[in-house]
């Protein structure tokens, strides 16, 4: 069953012949389908006419957010309330073609678990968005070893299994490719075209280029120190104790071979402030072991991930 997921905001003007095409093209797939709409908080007629095309047809399924909690957010909803075993994710603004459909399912036949649209020939103004996005997905792709060249597009095809429990926030929707690398998933993209935005307003400003480098540094800690983040804190507090024994010794060496009052140097404070560092920064970081052991042992999660199990029915 193939679940095709869309976060709405304010996008009345396209939700009626988004649903026209997409409603065409699954039913020309002729496999069972469903189609999810997550409105987003929208304030103008977007929950309605989501609410009209629902009533005309039970494939069509919407999730009423009370207040706008973001893209991401939306994307997890609808995977969450998702039935099949493919989610594609698409926007809701027209500019993906549903039609590209198809060709995703065709690339996951192949053997893949993930593939993500490419906006090879993007219609988006080349300085606002354009050049910005290229320059995220060069970096985020260097930082994190999945290389695409589009990860902002949210057309994508995923087999449920990858990403069922994947848990995002901020705007970490585009960097699920790169959880599902994590949990060894196959990952391939797949050029889709892309049209321009003819009705409503786009809602992404240059702001969203921060978060996601925020977001980013998120993602890489999570990759080398989710499960030893005593590595990173007590590495910060190593530093802060070097920094202070160096500075301490260079105070005592004015003091007793060049005449220098330790009052006359910044010396004493740089020693008392980086130990002080040093020590929040050790204590953080075992606050943040005992964090991560209760986690996993409340849990029950184990630190490797099994792909295939052989001849071990029974377990």
């Amino acid at each position: 069953m193939i679940s095709v997921t869309i976060p709405v905001f304010n996008e009345a003007d396209n939700l009626p012949s988004l649903c026209q095409k997409l409603i065409s093209v699954l039913e020309a797939i002729g496999l069972p389908w469903e189609v999810i709409f997550v409105d987003d908080g929208s304030y103008d007629d977007s929950p309605n006419i989501l609410a009209d095309m629902a009533a005309s047809d039970q494939r069509l399924k919407v999730i009423h957010f009370r207040r706008n909690a973001g893209q991401t957010a939306a994307m997890m909803a609808g995977v969450e309330f998702a039935n099949g075993n493919i989610i594609v994710p698409m926007d809701a603004d027209g500019q993906n073609d549903p039609a590209d459909i198809q060709h995703l399912l065709a690339k996951l036949s192949e053997g893949y678990d993930v593939c993500s649209g490419w906006r090879k020939e993007r219609h988006d103004h080349e300085l606002w968005r354009n050049l910005p996005s290229r320059v995220a997905n060069w970096l985020i792709s260097r930082v994190s070893g999945i290389h695409l060249h589009d990860y902002g597009c949210t057309l994508k095809a995923y087999r449920r299994d990858v990403i069922k429990d994947v848990r995002l926030y901020g705007e970490m929707h585009r960097f699920i490719p790169i959880y599902a690398g994590w949990l060894g998933a196959r990952v391939t993209e797949l050029p889709v075209r892309h049209f321009p935005r003819i009705a409503g307003k786009s809602n992404y400003g240059l702001e969203r280029v921060f978060k996601v480098l925020l977001d980013l540094i998120v993602v890489k800690f999570l990759d080398r120190y989710a499960l030893k983040p005593m590595y990173v804190f007590g590495g910060f507090g190593l530093i802060n104790f070097t920094v202070s024994l160096l500075a301490g010794l260079l105070a005592l060496w004015l003091k007793y071979y060049e005449s220098v009052s330790f009052i006359q140097t910044p010396l004493p404070l740089l020693v008392v402030m980086s130990f002080i560092t040093g020590t929040m920064c050790i204590l953080m970081g075992l606050l943040a072991e005992l964090a991560t052991r209760t986690l996993h042992e409340l849990r029950g999660r184990p630190s490797y991930i099994i792909g295939k199990l052989r001849n071990l029915d029974g377990h």
